[in-house]
């Protein structure tokens, strides 16, 4: 898409300075742009002209004063607003229709319009595909499974059968959504398999990272909020509920039956035990350790292992890296402490 700098300003509510005829064609980093690129500054850097030779059509700042550039849309959150015009520049790609021939698709499968399919695409019987969603090279719909609206599922997708996608759902390369949950009983000297017979329900607008795993619930539902935002190479077990916008980085593991409520952010390496809970807006620091039926209280910072509030940890964290310092310390309190046991002994030995 392209748009002034005008209609730029004027889509996103905002004010502008300079040239609104202006063509702007991309969002961009400031050392990649051209001059049909936006690009933004959160705060104006202590050297602004160290940006004075770059190129830009147009740049998104807090202020209109900017030293180095002519063509300045003004916002109080220039981040946000560049995210914002990222999305009008770049809109999200929606199906045309198109169908490779080596897709195979059952006869029993309903596909709405402009459903794009690519090749090697594989729809299982009595499978719903929302119109305008695209299937890349290799996806895998099982049967029964039902996508909304404007899906993008990427390159080896896997969909076990009865999964349930919403409208705008995206699935990056090699996510698996629906295996069975790993769930087994002891009995005697064999571990048998607890049943894995529930469903996976995912809501609007949830983007998942690639090669992230969603497990089926074992006898209810795996269950994703809407808006919620799932980084890659994340394991999600069986029975989780995550809520709605809900923002998870890569690596975690969250154990089967864990609840994460509504706007919590989850750092990247965290480990759930199951049962646990996080409360709503609770914030987790990366590599922490959620013990299982641990509750995360809502709108607090967490960290460590296990996990415990931020300053708690902040200050455990100091006094460990005191360590050192205090064994040397009671090292020298055993010496003196063994000196004066043994002066008090020759003393006693004397008065004898």
């Amino acid at each position: 898409m392209s748009y002034t700098v005008a209609e730029l300003a004027q889509a996103l509510g905002l004010s502008y300075q300079g040239d609104g005829s202006q063509r702007v064609n991309n969002v961009s980093g400031w050392d990649d742009a051209d001059e049909s690129s936006l690009v933004f500054i959160q705060e104006l850097p202590k050297d602004p002209h160290r940006f004075s030779n770059k190129s830009a059509a147009c740049v998104i700042a807090q202020d209109s004063s900017v030293p180095f550039h002519a063509n300045v849309i003004i916002s109080r959150s220039p981040k946000l607003d560049f995210a914002r015009a990222g999305k009008l520049l770049h809109p999200r790609k929606i199906g045309r229709g198109a169908q490779h021939t080596t897709a195979s698709v059952s006869p029993e499968a309903s596909l709405g319009a402009n459903v794009e399919i690519g090749p090697y695409v594989s729809i299982g019987s009595n499978a719903r595909i929302g119109q305008g969603s695209i299937l890349h090279a290799g996806v895998t719909i099982g049967v029964r499974s039902v996508l909304g609206e404007e899906c993008i599922l990427h390159p080896g997708v896997v969909l076990y059968p009865g999964v349930e996608l919403a409208d705008r759902v995206v699935l990056h390369a090699g996510v698996v959504v629906g295996s069975d949950g790993f769930g087994y009983v002891r009995d005697n000297a064999t571990q048998l398999k607890f049943p894995q017979v529930g469903r996976v329900r995912i809501e609007s607008d949830v983007e998942i990272g690639a090669n992230t795993t969603i497990d089926r619930g074992s006898l209810g539902t795996t269950h994703i909020g809407e808006g919620s935002k799932i980084d890659n190479l994340v394991q999600i077990g069986h029975n989780v509920k995550i809520g709605r916008g809900v923002v998870i980085a890569a690596q975690t593991g969250v154990a089967g039956s864990t609840v994460i409520d509504d706007d919590a952010v989850i750092g990247g390496q965290v480990g759930f035990g199951d049962h646990a809970r996080v409360e709503k807006g609770a914030v987790i620091g990366s590599k922490a350790g959620v013990l299982p039926g641990k509750i995360v209280r809502s709108g607090k910072v967490y960290w460590g292992v296990p996990v415990r509030p931020l300053g708690e940890f902040k200050r455990l964290n100091a006094l460990f890296g005191r360590l050192p310092i205090m064994k040397k310390e009671l090292d020298a309190l055993r010496a003196a402490v063994t000196k004066l046991t043994e002066k008090l002994r020759e003393l006693q030995e004397r008065k004898e």
